[in-house]
């Protein structure tokens, strides 16, 4: 399947690179440079209409805002192959992922969302979860390609905004867990307590997930590395209050979360992970 693909960033780069060990035909536009021993088995296109004209197009965009920017102030969606499909797997609002839909449907062209779950280097191995809403026969037609860069696919319903809203919920609640263990790192160090010893605790006894493993892990270590950036953490809890706002309830969990990785990111942790709210909170 000849596949285009617009966005190579940390994430972008190695789910392209996957397609293509897969066997098929990667077309790839990326708005800065990219590094030749980067895009093994990638054609590198000039410009990003060039990748709207393959059998499949996959969008890996950072926010919104970067999706307007490339694809929509230019009004490229209108040079889409007739007959191609389009996913979005970045985490976009759910109001935009309807405007999307809208607008591939009045153009006659089947649009995906198509989110992950993963950090880059669960990308790398190809062991993503893909999170997908829109037109089942759509879904059905990528599922090469989805295969190609997860180790499951998720179909969350024909909406697309479906999958965005189960994106959009499920990173909510990861932040939700770097809280958790946060203060409870604060709380347990506060009384001599070492958050290895807390956290071997919790794990065998209480928490054995893979959330909990992997960020305790770094909130031990003091390791703020980032993985996936509190910068782009608050926009998806920011994403997710927009989208609760707009049903008209309120969750109050989130609000406190919201508000205090707002003050860490105005501390100048935005480009740290977004477990350094953990360090943030031991600071303060």
């Amino acid at each position: 399947m000849d596949v285009g693909f617009i966005g190579l960033g940390s994430m972008g780069i190695a789910m392209a690179r996957n397609i293509a060990k897969a066997g098929h035909k990667v077309h790839a536009w990326n708005r800065s440079p990219v590094d030749p021993s980067e895009a093994t088995g990638l054609e590198i296109l000039k410009t990003p209409r060039e990748a709207l004209q393959a059998d499949a197009v996959l969008t890996m965009l950072s926010d919104d805002a970067a999706i307007r920017e490339v694809l929509l102030a230019p009004d490229l969606l209108s040079s889409l192959r007739p007959g191609s499909v389009h996913a979005v797997t970045s985490t976009i609002s759910v109001d935009f992922a309807k405007e999307l839909a809208a607008k591939h449907q009045a153009l006659g062209r089947a649009y995906l969302s198509a989110p992950v779950f993963g950090r880059p280097e669960v990308a790398a191995a190809a062991q993503l979860n893909v999170v997908i809403g829109g037109p089942k026969a759509a879904a059905d037609r990528l599922a090469p390609v989805f295969g190609a860069i997860g180790k499951k696919t998720w179909y969350m319903g024909e909406r697309p905004e479906q999958a965005n809203a189960a994106k959009i919920a499920g990173n909510m609640m990861i932040a939700m867990a770097i809280e958790a263990m946060a203060e409870a790192t604060v709380l347990t160090e506060s009384n001599g307590v070492a958050p290895k010893d807390f956290f071997e605790l919790v794990l065998e006894a209480l928490f054995g997930g893979r959330v909990y493993q992997s960020y305790s892990a770094k909130i031990v270590a003091g390791d703020d590395t980032p993985g996936f950036k509190m910068s782009l953490g608050l926009k998806d809890l920011r994403l997710a209050t927009a989208a609760i706002e707009k049903s008209g309830k309120r969750l109050p969990m989130l609000d406190t979360l919201r508000n205090q990785m707002t003050e860490a990111v105005q501390a100048g942790l935005g480009d740290k992970d977004w477990s350094g709210v953990a360090s943030f909170l031991r600071r303060s």
